[in-house]
């Protein structure tokens, strides 16, 4: 009898691991794993191939991160558009395509590229090879678009369908999926990076190319199966109806409960209905202007959302220098910290991101999802206030006095020629640090880089990036909220084109925080950056505890305590799933 129970139980055990291996769920995660790895690695290794293609210097890689924010700014509702009104299999699996056969066909051209330069150079006077440039930036440019509509599609519409109607299954999802973007932000570069350094740029590009082939065919096959294994992903309303997927999810099974804040939100503004309209003959200049009508609807859509305030408070999060970008650690360098010491920070930074998403579910659980953003806004802008104090602290370079431009202005009066190249050892090092410890190098102000930690107080920098990488906890946990919030919110006919949207008012904050230091480049203006930085933070957070106080009212501030007799029946129990 109880070797008979062991027997049920071990294949109970079995039978669960294999249910859920093959369950959509899990496909779909393994499908994001694929897609995310790859596309971490071509970003990073595609800003060192244009280093290298043009003499070792950056102009391809500004040129091509300005492409990049501008086509998705511009054409960001375009994409979304065209999402919403396609099936999603069909959506999925051509941007899909589009994507890898881009980095694939732009991976063979940087080959021929590496291999004939000096033959291309002799060509035409050398216009060959500036088309050659022209050529990889804008297929790079089409593979990004193409990863953006990837995004939008699967994390923010299939990821709805295959939780159905349960928010909690939907919560635990989105939290997997920031999981594995952490893991592979650090593991990828990492793995092509060592290829890239052990064998050449030729092996760095056939290696990305024959991986996204690969990559292709596995995500197209798990695409199918999860299209599969979920029905209700072939049904897509086409038309803009008031019945909104959040009202799906409202579903519940406690009759007693009042009408949560997420009933609230969507009744917020009334979403128009609009009768199905007989087809007429478009003409030329309505094609032409079709675009430019879709961009201005699309935003005029997205501020329209009764959410429109939480998705502008996680945008403004964009317009910092308080993350692991070339900026901060080009800072950093500054300061005197190695690459070494900034791996170490960086990955930290990945284990308290990791983090956030864990604290997300469990704050969802207990507080409600409009609480947990507010929360979690709280908990990052408390850690910034370390990067604040670090501005004031020994060792911080701040003189305002110093003009930005004072080093390039010594250069061109003393006629010494400005440094337009990276170290030749390029390939011991990582882009981003070996761009600023050029950088760095090569400025009068800085001459003496490469000073000892012992020079410098460390007390500042140390601040800064003990505030940046306990800010990471929140700032994560508030971006799985007001995710969460764009996916029960929005309709199901206008996911694409306000995620769209939302991906453009992203770019756009971005773009400016980059303006912002190029106007202010060097390092003794970096804690006037901080300052900005914090701010915008702070104004983020402010909108969205504006959209959180409409959507509660005087409940925002409700006890999250235990269910007990002397808890008023008005107040929302604390583990219940609220928007």
């Amino acid at each position: 009898m109880t070797r008979a129970a062991e027997q049920t139980g071990g294949g109970g055990c079995c039978g669960s691991c294999v249910n859920y291996f093959t369950s959509a769920k899990f496909l779909l995660y393994l499908g994001h794993a694929l897609s995310t790895w790859g596309d971490r690695m071509w970003h990073f290794a595609v800003s060192v191939f244009l280093v290298e293609l043009y003499g070792n210097s950056l102009l391809l890689t500004a040129v091509y991160g300005l492409v990049v924010a501008g086509s998705v700014l511009l054409l960001g509702a375009i994409i979304g558009d065209w999402v919403d009104k396609n099936s999603r299999l069909k959506v999925a699996q051509t941007s899909l395509v589009v994507q890898n056969a881009s980095v694939i066909l732009c991976g063979i051209i940087l080959m021929i590229v590496f291999l004939f330069k000096t033959q291309l150079l002799t060509l035409y006077s050398g216009w060959l090879l500036t088309m050659c440039y022209i050529l990889v930036i804008t297929i790079a440019n089409i593979a990004n678009l193409g990863s953006t509509a990837t995004a939008i599609t699967i994390q923010r519409d299939w990821i709805v369908v295959v939780a159905g109607e349960d928010r909690s299954k939907l919560a635990d999802m989105n939290a997997t999926v920031r999981r594995i973007d952490q893991l592979t932000n650090i593991l990828a570069p990492m793995a092509v990076g060592q290829i890239m350094t052990f064998g050449s740029p030729v092996i760095g590009c056939g290696f990305i190319s024959g991986w996204n082939l690969l990559s292709m065919c596995l995500e197209y096959l798990l695409l199918w199966k999860v299209y599969q294994k979920t029905p209700a992903l072939a049904f897509k309303a086409t038309s803009k109806i008031e019945e909104s997927e959040l009202k799906q999810l409202n579903v519940q099974k406690d009759s007693e409960l009042k009408p949560t804040e997420g009933v609230q939100l969507i009744g917020e503004k009334d979403v128009p209905v609009f009768e199905p309209q007989q087809e007429k003959e478009i003409s030329c200049s309505t094609q032409i202007a079709e675009p430019f009508i879709t961009f201005r609807d699309g935003w005029v859509a997205y501020y329209n959302q009764p959410v429109f305030l939480a998705g502008m408070g996680l945008a403004f999060l964009y317009m910092t220098v308080l993350g692991f970008d070339c900026i901060t650690t080009g800072y950093a360098y500054t300061q005197g910290l190695s690459g070494s010491v900034l791996s170490l920070l960086m990955g930290a930074s990945a284990i308290t991101g990791i983090m956030g998403t864990v604290a997300f579910t469990w704050l969802r659980r207990k507080c409600g999802l409009v609480r947990t953003g507010l929360i979690s806004g709280i908990a990052q802008f408390a850690c910034l206030v370390l990067c604040v104090i670090s501005v004031f602290m020994p060792g911080s370079p701040l003189d305002l006095t110093v003009s930005p431009f004072a080093d390039i202005r010594t250069r061109l009066l003393e006629g010494q020629p400005l440094p337009t190249s990276l170290p030749a050892d390029m390939s011991e090092i990582s882009f981003t640090t070996g761009m600023h410890n050029w950088l760095n190098k090569s400025s009068s102000v800085n001459s003496d880089l490469e000073m000892s930690s012992d020079s410098v107080p460390l007390i500042s920098v140390s601040l800064l990036f003990a505030g940046v990488i306990a800010a990471r906890v929140g700032l994560w946990s508030f971006d799985l909220t007001v995710t969460q919030l764009l996916q029960e919110n929005v309709i199901e006919s206008e996911r694409g084109i306000i995620n769209g949207v939302q991906n453009s008012m992203n770019y756009l904050l971005d773009l400016l925080h980059f303006i912002m230091v190029i106007l202010a480049p060097n390092p003794e203006a970096f804690g006037l950056l901080v300052l900005i930085s914090v701010s915008f933070v702070a104004m983020g957070h402010i909108m969205y505890f504006r959209f959180a106080q409409k959507t509660m009212g005087n409940q925002l501030f409700a006890c999250c305590a235990p269910k007990s007799k002397a808890v008023s029946n008005d107040s929302p129990p604390c583990n219940t799933s609220t928007v």
